[in-house]
C-alpha cells in the first residue's frame, strides 16, 4: 500500500488490491507463513492528502496473523474513519513506528496488526512508546485480532483492557451473527441499532483490567455473551476496544460507524461530526 487513490471507488480500490494480495500470495506459496510480517520501510501516508481536521489518526499496521489480509483491510478502515471531518488519517506500515518521537505528532494511535509468531519483534522501545503515549494522553484503539499482539507483555493486557490468550477457545466458526448495544447511553453507542455481521465472534480475550462493556454477542457454540466491543482509560488516556473486522466483509457501514465514533471519542471529540 503505497499509496490510496482519490476519485475511485471503494469497491475498485478494494478489488484491485484483492488482485495484487492474490497474486503476492501464490508468488509466495512457499514460504513460511510469517512471511507477510516484512514491514514497509516507508514513514506514515495520508489517507486524504491535504485534508485539514481538529486531529490526527494514525493507523499502525503491515502485519498480522496471515489470515488477516490488512493489505485489504486497512484502506476500508482508513475510508470510514475519513468520513468524519474532524479527523485527518494516516498509515504506517511499520509497528516499531510506535518507537519514534514522531508519535507524540498524532492524537489517537490505531491499532490494526498482530506481530504473528513473534515477527516482527517488537522491543522495550515499542512497548514503552505505545504505553508512554497512552498513559500521557494519546488515545487508542484496537481492531479485531489487535488483542493478540505484544505476546509475553503482561502490562498490554492493562492498556487494551483485555488481551488475546491462546490457550482459550478462540472464536466460533466464522459467520453471521448479531452484535447487541449494551449500553445505548455511551456517546460511542448512542443512537445506534444492533448489527447483524458475519465475522468471527472472538472467545478468546483475558484479563482482569476493569472495562465498559458496549456491545456484546452471544456464543453460538457455548450460549456465553462475549464483549464485541468496550472502553477504559489507561492513564491519561482513552481506549478503545472493538474485536470486529475480520475481512473486508466484516468491515460494513455499520461497523466502520461504530469504529469512526470509538475514534473520534478517544480523541476526546463528540460522537457526531
Amino acid at each position: 500500500m503505497k499509496t490510496f487513490l482519490l476519485g475511485i471507488s471503494l469497491p475498485l480500490v478494494v478489488a484491485l488490491l484483492l488482485a495484487a494480495q492474490t497474486k503476492s500470495d501464490a508468488q509466495s506459496n512457499a514460504a513460511p507463513a510469517a512471511a507477510t510480517t516484512q514491514p514497509s520501510p516507508q514513514g506514515p501516508v495520508e489517507f486524504h492528502p491535504g485534508k485539514k481536521a481538529d486531529k490526527r489518526v494514525l493507523i499502525v499496521t503491515g502485519v498480522d496473523y496471515p489470515g488477516h489480509k490488512w493489505r485489504l483491510t486497512t484502506p476500508v478502515l482508513a475510508a470510514g474513519l475519513d468520513k468524519d471531518p474532524r479527523l485527518a488519517i494516516e498509515v504506517v506500515e511499520t509497528p516499531e513506528f510506535l518507537a519514534s518521537p514522531k508519535l507524540a505528532d498524532y492524537d489517537v494511535i490505531v491499532m490494526h496488526f498482530m506481530n504473528w509468531e513473534g515477527k516482527p519483534a517488537l522491543g522495550e522501545d515499542v512497548r514503552q512508546g505505545l504505553r508512554k503515549a497512552v498513559a500521557g494522553g494519546k488515545g487508542l484503539v484496537l481492531v479485531h485480532f489487535a488483542c493478540g499482539a505484544f505476546q509475553g507483555w503482561p502490562q498490554f493486557a492493562k492498556i487494551a483492557g483485555r488481551a488475546w490468550n491462546p490457550k482459550l477457545r478462540a472464536h466460533d466458526p466464522q459467520g453471521a451473527f448479531r452484535v447487541n448495544i449494551t449500553d445505548p447511553n455511551h456517546p460511542i453507542t448512542r443512537g445506534l441499532a444492533p448489527l447483524e455481521t458475519t465475522d468471527e465472534l472472538y472467545t478468546c480475550l483475558d484479563g482482569n483490567t476493569p472495562i465498559h462493556v458496549l456491545a456484546a454477542a452471544t456464543s453460538k457454540v457455548d450460549n456465553r455473551d462475549y464483549p464485541m466491543a468496550f472502553v477504559l482509560d489507561y492513564g491519561k488516556g482513552r481506549v478503545f476496544h472493538c474485536l470486529l473486522g475480520h475481512d473486508v466483509k466484516a468491515l460494513s457501514k455499520p461497523v466502520c460507524e461504530l469504529f469512526r465514533r470509538g475514534a473520534a471519542w478517544a480523541a476526546k471529540l463528540d460522537e457526531k461530526p
